[in-house]
């Protein structure tokens, strides 16, 4: 469990490559092939497809910048190094980044849920490897520190959790830690000895 999971944050001060999506596409009039939120994997209905040409490759798209900056503001400062991951359900989720190590605790500041029911747009879901903020149920701003790895598709979260990245290395980690590890609950509560720890959240500029 020492080997790293390497992620992909998505935001505005992160490059965001999407490889070779064929039905991404632009007209190749424009000098570069850049997406926006409301036009993201969607085809331009007014396209000439008589004349036009088509562009697919790697595209750029803002997803939950607020949430990216706070995750890496605080990973810059080591805040996660040496924390863990106290919550795990086998086929859903670990959640991690709790100072407390209970699920009580975070940063000293909260932050604006980015998600749907929240105002704002975010059209990422929850499939297996995406990582999202945890938070309070009654409060969409109350994201801090904690997150959480999607081990399974669990797209029953999307629009009420600000999904920000997704594990491009290291998801058979994950799959290990919640084989090997056993909550004492159902809500995934691991006892503070047997719970993983983050040796280091690294953010390469």
């Amino acid at each position: 469990m020492k080997r790293l999971i390497s992620i992909i944050l998505m935001a505005a001060l992160l490059s965001l490559c999407l490889t070779g999506c064929g039905d991404t596409r632009e007209n190749a009039d424009k000098s570069t092939a850049k997406t926006t939120k409301k036009e993201s994997f969607a085809e331009k209905k007014d396209a000439d497809t008589s004349n036009s040409q088509y562009l697919t490759g790697k595209h750029h798209a803002d997803i939950a910048p607020i949430t990216v900056t706070n995750f890496v503001n605080l990973a810059k400062k080591g805040f996660y190094n040496g924390l863990t991951f106290h919550r795990i359900m086998s086929g859903f989720m670990i959640q991690g980044g709790d100072p407390n190590g209970d699920g009580t605790g975070g940063s000293e500041e909260t932050i604006k849920g980015e998600f749907k029911s929240n105002g704002v747009e975010n059209t990422m879901s929850h499939k297996r490897g995406v990582i999202s903020m945890a938070r309070t149920q009654n409060d969409p701003d109350s994201a801090s520190s904690q997150f959480f790895i999607v081990q399974a598709d669990s797209d029953f979260l999307d629009g009420d959790y600000a999904a920000f990245g997704k594990v491009t290395a290291g998801m058979d980690i994950v799959d290990k830690i919640c084989q090997s590890v056993q909550p004492i609950d159902n809500n995934g509560t691991v006892p503070a000895d047997q719970q993983p720890k983050i040796t280091a959240i690294k953010v390469i500029d």
